[in-house]
């Protein structure tokens, strides 16, 4: 039982329990490795570490209330999920259209990879390349733009490391709990649903649901 583990811990490691369970229904991932902009190189999260150490008593915690926590060491994410609709986040038509073309160019980017899981784009590449796929056909505004990167940064998928988000030069992180949210089997129905007319798209579990919403926190089946 998670309160007997609990009870284990000290007092300070129950105030990060309860700071980092909060952490996960809020942010919904924590991400392993993290750039240390001061020193110039990536570090392990001790929030990650953290969770990781105690990984049964959260995954006991929250499986007690109807969530389920996946932690996948190859990748650096711990991820939670749910079995309920209502705790499931949606997104925009415009935000989805973004994450769809930040999770191409993190496939077509991170095959030149081989020690990281992590892949560096500007926000001026993810504009180039939504045009270049027929998205959109001019650059989205400063606000709908800015809007939707903050919110994919707000789910720990995106950190900036300079600039501001609407600026073409800007430089981010793609992080690897992208590929917890659009699968490569996702990848070929959000497009269809992307390329439907007159169809609103409000996506997050990024479940499909037979009327081509996107659906974060969920897989189909939960």
């Amino acid at each position: 039982m998670w309160s007997i583990l609990y009870e284990k811990l000290t007092n300070s490691e129950k105030e990060e329990f309860k700071r980092l369970t909060n952490y996960l229904l809020s942010h919904t991932f924590i991400v392993r490795d993290l750039y240390d902009g001061k020193e110039g190189f990536m570090k392990v999260s001790p929030d990650y570490r953290f969770v990781e150490r105690n990984f049964e008593l959260f995954l006991d915690y929250l499986g007690f209330s109807g969530w389920t926590l996946q932690k996948d060491s190859n990748y650096g994410v711990i991820a939670l999920s749910s079995a309920y609709e209502f705790n499931r986040v949606r997104f925009d038509r415009n935000t989805t259209m973004i994450l769809y073309t930040i999770r191409l160019i993190y496939e077509e980017e991170r095959e030149k990879l081989t020690l990281r899981n992590e892949v560096i784009i500007t926000t001026g590449q993810i504009v180039h390349k939504m045009i270049t796929l027929g998205l959109v056909k001019k650059k989205p505004s400063d606000k709908d733009l800015g809007e939707a990167l903050r919110k994919l940064a707000y789910f720990q998928i995106l950190r900036k490391l300079e600039g501001t988000w609407e600026a073409a030069d800007t430089k981010m992180f793609v992080l690897p709990s992208i590929l917890f949210i659009v699968t490569n089997e996702k990848i070929s129905r959000m497009y269809e649903s992307l390329q439907a007319e007159d169809q609103e798209i409000n996506g997050a579990d990024l479940q499909m649901d037979g009327d081509g919403e996107t659906l974060i926190r969920g897989d189909e089946g939960l």
